[in-house]
């Protein structure tokens, strides 16, 4: 007989990078939430500040459709990928990710010369980065800046515009030098 007083744990795989050659500024969060991975979509849940935040950065409309949203990915030259390829998780909290298996960042950074700067979109993803990419990866020399952003998760407590003006840093990033 099954235990059923405590809530099962899921299995959750992430999307394949929104990335191109093009792209200067590498944003990753941890995995997505349930109700990104029931829409597939980055940042999918409507309460999530992602897409407003990136909309107030780059002074454009807050785009309504998923394309859209990618659009504005590519055309400020961003890219969004998740540290985790898959985990186990009891609902959407980073806290709740048990059995990670990290993303191929080697293959990332080889393929992707252009990038300039990691941005991590909350604490869990710059810890899981750190602390299992580097090593697994052998990637502890790597040159890229990296920059710690607040979540834009519901759950994150902060101020939208507090982190908007925290968030707008990426900007100087992307411009050519």
């Amino acid at each position: 007989m099954r235990d059923t007083s405590r809530p099962s744990r899921s299995a959750a795989q992430s999307f394949p990078p929104i990335v191109d050659v093009t792209s200067r500024v590498l944003i990753l969060g941890t995995m997505p939430g349930e109700e990104s991975l029931r829409r597939q979509e980055y940042y999918g849940h409507p309460r999530n500040q992602f897409w407003r935040i990136l909309a107030d950065i780059f002074h454009a409309p807050l785009a309504e459709t998923y394309p859209e949203r990618v659009a504005l990915l590519r055309q400020e030259r961003l890219a969004v990928w998740d540290v985790l390829q898959t985990c186990e998780r009891q609902g959407s909290l980073d806290q709740a990710i048990r059995n990670a298996v990290p993303n191929d960042f080697r293959g990332m950074f080889k393929t992707y010369r252009n990038l300039r700067m990691i941005v991590f979109n909350g604490r869990k993803a710059q810890d899981l980065f750190e602390h299992t990419v580097l090593r697994q990866q052998g990637l502890e020399g790597i040159a890229l800046p990296r920059l710690l952003m607040p979540s834009t998760s519901p759950a994150a407590t902060l101020p939208l515009s507090a982190k908007v003006e925290r968030w707008r840093q990426i900007s100087a990033w992307l411009v050519d030098r």
